[in-house]
């Protein structure tokens, strides 16, 4: 087992306004004087958890923790209105000004990793490193291996149960199909869906199923926001101008120091993304966790980053 840094309690924590409606919560913990890092929870609308602090030396880094718009303990909860990926984008921004920080490091993994590839190629200048891992493109074939099919063979025990809300004159476009429950005025079927979606991602996450996470993962309020989001933002391609951007507009960012940590066996964002962004980008290290599943606390791929920043 990876050994991640002690528990760690925030030095610093609060709420940034960043319009009329939604409110950020962040925090701050580890050295004040250290080397800065913020770090880009995944979904879109996961929200961050304690462990997520424990990946960097507290001694060597300030690590600045934040949870994206509607989901975490950011207000409104679970909102979707003024919530796409360029919102986030300029919230990090807002967030780097606000700490009065001239550059920091970007660590992201999963939806992490497209928004921390998306902010760094809108604002090069603001990023002196780049942790990615569980590369997400967000293009059209990644949203349709995973929900639509291609995973389903892999776990079609699993998928069964994702398929379950939506009745069968409707699968053949399950992320709208989804996307009307999720957004249905009756919380009996909001909440069903979000459910089923939730726990769709967690059974598929690791290597080995995890049922602690997959319990976590049907929580009431964890689930709508997460499923809502992530829901919403991919009946819009995640808000991208064209399917391919991210590698389209790599050269902006080929200059930043770059390392992508991605499992051999990841099911919910195949190797193949991690594989055409390095070739898209080859001054990027990539390290392949040979044993390893999608998720960011599996041992191997816990090991690869720790070691990665502590070396930066």
């Amino acid at each position: 087992m990876a050994k991640l840094y002690p528990e760690i309690e925030p030095y610093n924590s609060g709420h940034l306004a960043v319009n009329e409606l939604h409110s950020l919560y962040y925090e701050e913990v580890g050295n004040p004087e250290g080397t800065p890092v913020v770090f880009l929870h995944g979904g879109p609308g996961g929200g961050c958890g304690a462990n997520y602090r424990r990946y960097f030396n507290p001694e060597k880094y300030r690590i600045i923790l934040f949870d994206q718009r509607g989901c975490g303990r950011s207000t409104p909860f679970s909102e979707l209105k003024d919530n796409t990926t360029w919102h986030s984008v300029a919230d990090i921004e807002k967030l780097r000004n606000h700490f009065s920080l001239e550059r920091w490091a970007v660590f992201g993994g999963s939806w992490g990793s497209t928004l921390a590839l998306a902010y760094s190629i809108s604002h090069p200048d603001s990023v002196t490193g780049l942790f990615l891992r569980g590369i997400f493109l967000v293009r059209k074939k990644e949203i349709d291996w995973f929900y639509q099919e291609g995973c389903s063979k892999i776990y079609p025990d699993a998928w069964d149960k994702y398929l379950a809300p939506i009745p069968p004159e409707e699968r053949g476009d399950l992320v709208s199909a989804y996307h009307k429950r999720l957004t249905s005025e009756d919380p009996q079927v909001r909440a069903e869906a979000a459910k089923a979606w939730a726990v769709w991602e967690a059974s598929t996450s690791k290597l080995i199923q995890d049922q602690e996470l997959m319990k976590s993962f049907e929580e009431d309020q964890f689930a709508d926001a997460f499923a809502r989001i992530e829901c919403h933002y991919f009946t819009q391609s995640c808000f991208f101008e064209t399917d391919n951007w991210l590698i389209e507009n790599i050269e902006k960012i080929r200059h930043i120091p770059t390392v992508i940590v991605h499992g051999r066996y990841d099911v919910v964002c195949p190797i193949e993304s991690a594989w055409e962004l390095k070739k898209a980008f080859p001054e990027a290290r990539l390290h392949i966790a040979q044993g390893s599943g999608h998720s960011l606390s599996e041992s191997e791929i816990a090991g690869l980053l720790i070691a990665e920043t502590d070396a930066f």
